[in-house]
């Protein structure tokens, strides 16, 4: 087994760990809190996030650790695990089956390894570099559609992104066939799955992304910030690749180019 993907199946365990400690709190219920930043968080991202800590301590130590909950644990320099334990606490409090499990690996700040775990959908896809990405374990790949109005975009919050956006995300919605709220991270496993084209974001922190870059990339996708800088930072643009510029030019209609 290669390096990489040695680093692949630890992600994929440490993500099922967390599943095992998410999931009967799903079940059942479990008290929210808010944030300084007004964002929710339970016992769930909290207990899972130190149960992955811990995990990837015992197997890759010296390596860093960056999660939502509980901040940064410096390592080597050159390897960082990058943490969201729910990704959509939102959906997981009311019971919408769209939150994941996010682990990504940094080599040299770029993300290397990504899993996108939706536990209550049973799916999960993981990819590294080189490797290509997966669904449950069999090679998954981004669809082939070609024309904007064959195909499907979606977002995480349709008012929040069109606040946001208005001019560039109206042209983009008016132009695909199917516009959608299929939002957290699923949005982006249905674009690495070939079951939609398009997924936006145009606010993201760096542990809601790091994973999806691998996953959307390996599978054959595009992905850069809506301004069409390349790789991880603010704002995501996920697309099965062939779709990218087109999308991208409809949303700088925004800034006017």
């Amino acid at each position: 087994m290669s390096e990489l993907a040695n680093l692949l199946d630890i992600a994929r365990r440490a993500a099922a760990l967390a599943g095992e400690v998410i999931m009967p709190l799903y079940a059942s219920g479990t008290a929210v809190e808010l944030k300084a930043d007004r964002t929710p968080v339970t016992a769930a991202d909290r207990n899972a996030e130190l149960a992955v800590r811990e995990f990837l301590a015992r197997e890759c130590p010296g390596h860093g650790i960056l999660g939502e909950e509980f901040g940064e644990s410096p390592g080597d320099g050159r390897h960082r695990w990058v943490l969201d334990p729910i990704d959509g606490t939102k959906s997981f409090v009311h019971h919408v089956p769209l939150f994941g499990t996010l682990i990504a690996l940094e080599r040299d700040g770029v993300p290397v390894v990504g899993v996108i775990a939706c536990h209550a959908a049973g799916e999960t896809a993981s990819a590294a570099r080189g490797l290509g990405a997966f669904l449950n374990g069999e090679p998954i790949h981004v669809s082939a559609v070609d024309r904007l109005e064959d195909a499907t975009v979606s977002m995480t919050s349709y008012a929040r992104t069109a606040a946001m956006h208005p001019k560039g995300f109206a042209s983009l919605v008016s132009q695909c066939g199917l516009a959608r709220a299929w939002g957290d991270c699923y949005g982006y496993l249905m674009v690495a799955a070939g079951r939609a084209e398009v997924m936006l974001d145009p606010e993201m922190s760096i542990w809601d992304a790091a994973a999806l870059y691998p996953v959307i990339t390996e599978a054959g996708g595009g992905f850069s910030q809506w301004d069409g800088t390349p790789g991880v930072g603010g704002s995501v643009v996920a697309t099965n690749g062939v779709l990218h510029g087109a999308v991208l030019a409809a949303l700088r209609e925004d800034a006017g180019q």
